[in-house]
C-alpha cells in the first residue's frame, strides 16, 4: 500500500490539529476494519494502552506518565515504544467510545506524527478507522525507504484489536 493510495481513502471524519492535514503529510497511512465486537468492547482495549504489548507486538514499554491516569484520556501523556522508537504521546481529542487522536515524537522535541482512531457501530460490531499523519525528517526518511510500514504496522495493530475485541477471555 502506498501513501497515495491511503490518502484516496481518507476518512473524512477525522478531526486534524493545524499543521497535520493529510494532504500536506510526508507520511501518511489509512487503515480499516469492522471489527465484530461493540465499539465500548472495543474502546476499552484501545484507550487501556498499557495492556497493548499484551496483544499486539509493535508495542513495547508502555508507561501513563499523566498523574493518577490509567487509561487514555484528553491530556494524558504516555511513553513507549514503537516501530522500534521510543516516543511520547499526548491525547489531544478524546470523545469516549468513538473518537481518539494523540500527538507523537521523540521525547524533548516537538510533535511530528498525529494518531486517531475513529469508531462507529456497524449492526453487532463497530467500524474503526486508524489514520496517522506524519511531519518532518523522520517520517520523510521512512517514506523514502520503506513507505508502507507504518500502514502494515497498523494493519497489525487493527488485526490483533479485532483478535482481543472479539475473544476477551484470551488475554
Amino acid at each position: 500500500m502506498t501513501m497515495q493510495m491511503d490518502l484516496t481513502q481518507r476518512s473524512r471524519y477525522i478531526h486534524w490539529p493545524a499543521g497535520f492535514d493529510p494532504a500536506n503529510a510526508d507520511l501518511y497511512s489509512h487503515n480499516e476494519l469492522t471489527i465484530n465486537a461493540p465499539c465500548d468492547q472495543v474502546w476499552q482495549n484501545i484507550i487501556d494502552a498499557t495492556k497493548w504489548p499484551q496483544w499486539y507486538p509493535n508495542s513495547k514499554d508502555v508507561r501513563i506518565l499523566s498523574n493518577g491516569d490509567t487509561v487514555q484520556r484528553e491530556g494524558t501523556v504516555f511513553r513507549w515504544t514503537t516501530f522500534g522508537l521510543p516516543l511520547e504521546s499526548t491525547v489531544h481529542e478524546c470523545v469516549p467510545d468513538s473518537r481518539i487522536g494523540w500527538f507523537g515524537c521523540s521525547p524533548g522535541s516537538p510533535p511530528s506524527f498525529y494518531h486517531s482512531w475513529y469508531l462507529t457501530p456497524h449492526g453487532d460490531g463497530c467500524d474503526v478507522v486508524m489514520d496517522e499523519v506524519g511531519k518532518g525528517p523522520a517520517a520523510i526518511r521512512l517514506r523514502q525507504t520503506n513507505e508502507g510500514l507504518m500502514h502494515r504496522g497498523h494493519n497489525l495493530w487493527l488485526v490483533t484489536l479485532a483478535w482481543i475485541s472479539e475473544n476477551p477471555s484470551l488475554v
